[in-house]
């Protein structure tokens, strides 16, 4: 699960019986498995309470949000147990220095960019912005939209279903931007309602997107510290 195991207490359970999955616990930090279709965090209104977070913080009430994920995605999510963790760990975020992984099935086969890196990796280079109009929704603008930029490699194309299986690294961490930058490609992902058209949402239950590796270097031990999730799609 990690290279590098911090000499911190391990006290991670397995398991949901408390309404979440708990990938690793120490006196810092949590790690969890976020499934599709759950809140990261509270959103307004009575039916939007139930939540990830809420329910780590039942059993951990020390536990503060780092990150997020769109509700339509499942996969790794960080917390920290204390404001000053959560402090390290958002200065991580912000230097880069957390990796995070994801695995996506995407309508068509995208064609790698010219001068494609070592590994097979391509950059997406779109700025993004908020659409007022219709938000929560995000467009590519070059004029208004924030830097944004996502590595992505093919791994595998399903011929038969006119689908492919990529990996994605976000380099920045817009709102949407996985899903908008592979809409911008003209290969969104498969059961994507908010960016993908009717017949490609119709090709998959849920978003085939999940955040599948996170990376970083444990902020009391400095060891470093991989998680592995395996898409379920």
């Amino acid at each position: 699960m990690n290279a590098g195991q911090p000499e911190i207490h391990d006290l991670a359970g397995h398991g949901d019986a408390n309404g979440f999955d708990l990938v690793h616990a120490d006196a810092a930090l949590l790690v969890l498995a976020k499934p599709a279709g759950l809140l990261a965090v509270p959103g307004r209104g009575e039916d939007k309470q139930d939540c990830l977070s809420a329910r780590v913080q039942a059993s951990y009430p020390d536990a503060l949000v780092v990150h997020r994920l769109d509700m339509a995605t499942s996969g790794l999510m960080l917390m920290a147990r204390s404001i000053s963790i959560q402090r390290a760990l958002g200065a991580l975020f912000e230097r880069r220095q957390i990796h995070k992984r994801y695995i996506a099935v995407v309508d068509g086969q995208p064609a790698a960019a010219t001068g494609t890196g070592p590994g097979g990796w391509s950059l997406i280079d779109l700025p993004i912005v908020v659409d007022w109009p219709r938000r929560p929704l995000r467009i590519i603008d070059a004029e208004r939209g924030k830097p944004s930029q996502t590595r992505w490699r093919a791994v595998a194309v399903d011929a038969a279903t006119h689908s492919t299986r990529v990996e994605l690294e976000p380099l920045t961490g817009r709102s949407h931007q996985l899903r908008v930058h592979l809409q911008a490609l003209g290969h969104p992902i498969l059961g994507d309602r908010l960016y993908a058209p009717e017949n490609v949402q119709a090709r998959a239950p849920r978003l085939l997107l999940h955040a599948s590796a996170l990376g970083f270097v444990h902020p009391v031990s400095g060891l470093p510290m991989e998680f592995d999730s395996p898409a379920p799609f």
